[in-house]
């Protein structure tokens, strides 16, 4: 299995906006490729505001080519999340899972 992370940073006063924006639109697409196993939006608090992380889980590069196309590493940002942060990742990170428990 093969895990992307991608990280995202909103203000404070608008934390809410990401997460909604995740359950609402990126969650169902991704349901919808062949080869996604999965994903897990994490947050923590900074001095500069929120920062997301983004895990999602899948079975091959193709099925993450199915989402991201043929630059693997090109983060997908919709316009209602460029919209819900203040910064975000424009590359993304892959990593093979070793154990998961």
């Amino acid at each position: 299995m093969i895990v992307r992370s991608w990280r995202g940073r909103a203000a404070t006063e608008k934390q809410d906006a990401y997460p909604a924006h995740f359950r609402g639109a990126v969650l169902p697409e991704l349901k919808r490729i062949a080869g996604f196993r999965g994903a897990s939006l994490l947050r923590a608090e900074t001095a500069e505001g929120i920062e997301f992380l983004v895990l999602t889980r899948w079975e091959s590069l193709d099925a993450i080519r199915a989402f991201a196309g043929g630059d693997l590493e090109q983060a997908v940002v919709e316009p209602a999340a460029v919209a819900a942060l203040v910064d975000y990742d424009q590359r993304v990170r892959h990593y093979d899972l070793i154990e998961e428990a």
